[in-house]
């Protein structure tokens, strides 16, 4: 396709979106017109995007107009890699979660499936206006539409209170964030010129030092507030688990990379020439966020609120190597800026697989078995065979397991922790080893997660008698399963391609890529003299491996068999119910990590009929940050509202003391 030719092919993917949502409203209850026709027509979309981003990462940057917007200003467009690679990012997750959800989605399940297929597929347009917007008032529009549309998705079932809360709360974060990018947009604009508005003013502008490190600021609170940055985060796993499966995977799996896609244009390319210092915040927050993420991950009883703290966690890591990439770069090191990068790129594009795929993977046990708590699962394996082995491939991606995708990201990554020591700054060399040390111990506990996610669901006996009666997931959605199942596989075996593509990314933003000595299955970083890695070769040698055991292991065995009753570590009448449950995986780390948590245990008396054991973990940052701030605002309310008496001699005496305060401040 002609360079020329690529935004007006994602427009016309954009309108196709729109035509589509709208072609299920006349008829809002035609589930099977809805499902199997409209949402893979969606999903046809996405691979049609997929493969624009995917030509735009080597094709030159490109412009494109639009005949409305703002008087003066109509709405400028720009598709260049960085753009590029987001929108191949959206355009392949999403063929998986479309096609998926032509499978899942059921009449009767809250928002009528016409209404709910409008507002998924306009958030969809939403998202890739957002990633091809070239000013301020295009962007934030794009901004808001998502925003929306993503709202009244996870009010799907609107008529639980608890849905309507996490709504809420997700919206205000939300719009928090938007005026916080709105404030960066006009610190960053030309005084008195509309046309201050486009990026390409903005790029030209010379900022001071203060005035960019303010624009930086309030973009990482607002892009952090949309990414689930802690301590921004609190809507997130109170979101992901009140909206429908396909919906908390396009939010987690694409609609957190529109975040990182903005940090990235605002710290990059618009302002283009960052200070050092600026990634140590960002670094820490992102390190942060990552264990905090994975601790809570670890402690909770309910499959998607795990697997919303686990995105706070890999969203906690990306961050932290957009900081490395930041302090590189601004200390004026672009090969290894562009290495911490890469890496960042490569974590965002695997997250968009694994946690897709798992999160679809716990919508299929949700319909199947009606249950989403862990106490109440187990042994599903045997009754949802597809359903478990593509779950069991996305959750030894997100464990970090070569030869799988999650490895490499987090591989890069150390190799440029393990560069830190080049840094001039001293002080910065004292505190990288503790940053190291954090990134493994998160990327450790990831992998714990992982045990008990998929342990407690899938294997060992049926914790509940109905679960027996569990049916594997339908055609579609075992075909989206497999999607982005063969993704998280293939992105893990050629990870020299996958750089080959961010490559264009990096020269754009930082002026410098890679090492051009990978190929396309070795990946060498630096140099093959320091660090190399062959997927390929792991698995071989893994298959190898396994095949040897299984020949020694047939080879001298006597055929022999003996049949006995299992051990019963000395109590008999073993059930179901004793097997290691979600509660016992996260106790060790309750206790060793007792100040993260806020818990509350409910312990049974020796007198109860039916003995209860329930342990409660709450959020600090929300008892304690937000809560209290939620209370005072009626306070404040009521406060200010005594401003108000309904005496127009009142209001006179105000408007003479404000007069003449504005008064002195002229004559001073």
């Amino acid at each position: 396709m002609m360079p020329s030719l690529l935004i007006p092919a994602a427009m016309s993917v954009v309108v196709g979106w729109v035509l589509v949502g709208l072609a299920g409203l006349p008829v809002p209850r035609a589930t099977r017109w809805i499902a199997h026709v409209l949402f893979p027509l969606g999903a046809v979309g996405s691979l049609l995007v997929g493969l624009i981003g995917l030509t735009a990462l080597f094709a030159p940057p490109t412009e494109w107009l639009l005949p409305f917007g703002l008087p003066g200003l109509p709405m400028h467009l720009r598709l260049d890699p960085l753009a590029g690679f987001f929108l191949m990012l959206l355009g392949a997750g999403s063929v998986g979660i479309s096609v998926f959800a032509a499978g899942y989605f059921r009449d009767g399940e809250g928002t009528a499936p016409g209404l709910l297929g409008m507002q998924y597929h306009v958030f969809l347009g939403a998202m890739v206006m957002v990633m091809l917007a070239a000013d301020a008032y295009t962007f934030m529009l794009a901004w808001e539409v998502m925003a929306m549309a993503s709202y009244f998705l996870v009010l799907t079932q609107h008529r639980l209170k608890e849905i309507r809360d996490a709504g809420f709360l997700y919206l205000l974060l939300a719009h928090l964030g938007a005026i916080a990018l709105l404030l960066c947009f006009g610190v960053m604009m030309q005084a008195g010129a509309v046309q201050g508005l486009t990026f390409a003013a903005m790029r030209e502008a010379h900022l001071s030092v203060a005035s960019a490190s303010i624009a930086f600021g309030l973009a990482v609170l607002g892009f952090g507030a949309k990414a689930g940055m802690v301590p921004l985060h609190v809507w997130l796993p109170e979101a992901h688990p009140a909206a429908p499966s396909p919906v908390s995977a396009m939010m987690s799996g694409v609609m957190l990379k529109t975040a990182l896609y903005g940090l990235l244009r605002v710290s990059f390319d618009l302002l283009h020439a960052p200070v050092w210092w600026w990634g140590l915040p960002l670094l820490a927050l992102g390190l942060f966020g990552g264990l905090f993420g994975v601790l809570f991950a670890a402690v909770q009883n309910d499959m998607k609120r795990l697997l919303a703290y686990s995105s706070i966690e890999n969203i906690g890591i990306a961050l932290a190597a957009c900081g490395l990439a930041l302090v590189f770069h601004g200390v004026g090191m672009p090969a290894l800026a562009a290495l911490a990068l890469a890496a960042m790129l490569y974590h965002a594009l695997n997250h968009a697989f694994f946690k897709s795929l798992l999160f679809l993977a716990t919508g299929s046990v949700l319909h199947a078995t009606h249950q989403r708590g862990l106490g109440s699962l187990g042994g599903l394996l045997r009754r949802m065979p597809w359903v478990g082995w593509t779950a069991l491939v996305g959750t030894l991606a997100i464990a970090g397991l070569p030869p799988l995708n999650g490895f490499v990201a987090e591989w890069l990554l150390l190799q440029s922790f393990l560069f830190t020591p080049a840094i001039p700054q001293q002080f910065f060399n004292l505190l990288i080893p503790m940053g190291a040390a954090v990134l493994a111990l998160t990327t450790a506990l990831a992998g714990y997660v992982m045990v008990k996610f998929y342990g407690i669901v899938f294997l060992g006996a049926h914790r509940e008698p109905g679960l027996e009666h569990a049916r594997d997931a339908g055609w579609l959605e075992r075909a989206g399963l497999l999607w982005l199942a063969a993704g998280c596989v293939l992105l893990g075996l050629v990870p020299g391609m996958v750089l080959a593509a961010i490559d264009p990314v990096t020269r754009l933003l930082l002026g410098s890529g890679l090492s051009q000595g990978s190929g396309w299955l070795w990946l060498v970083p630096t140099s093959a003299a320091r660090a190399s890695y062959e997927p390929v070769l792991v698995l071989l040698v893994g298959l190898l491996a396994i095949g040897l055991i299984a020949w020694v292991t047939h080879r001298f065995y006597d055929g022999r068999t003996r049949r006995a009753a299992p051990w019963d570590c000395g109590a008999p009448g073993l059930t179901a119910r004793m097997q290691d449950s979600a509660e016992g995986f996260g106790q060790p780390i309750r206790r060793v990590f007792a100040p993260f948590f806020q818990t509350h245990v409910e312990l049974p008396s020796p007198d109860d009929a039916a003995p209860r054991y329930r342990v409660q973990v709450t959020d600090r940052f929300m008892t304690s940050v937000y809560r209290p701030m939620g209370n005072a605002v009626p306070r404040l309310a009521q406060w200010v509202g005594r401003l108000q008496h309904g005496r127009i001699s009142i209001y006179l005496l105000y408007t003479f003391l404000t007069l003449l305060a504005m008064l002195m401040v002229v004559l001073q």
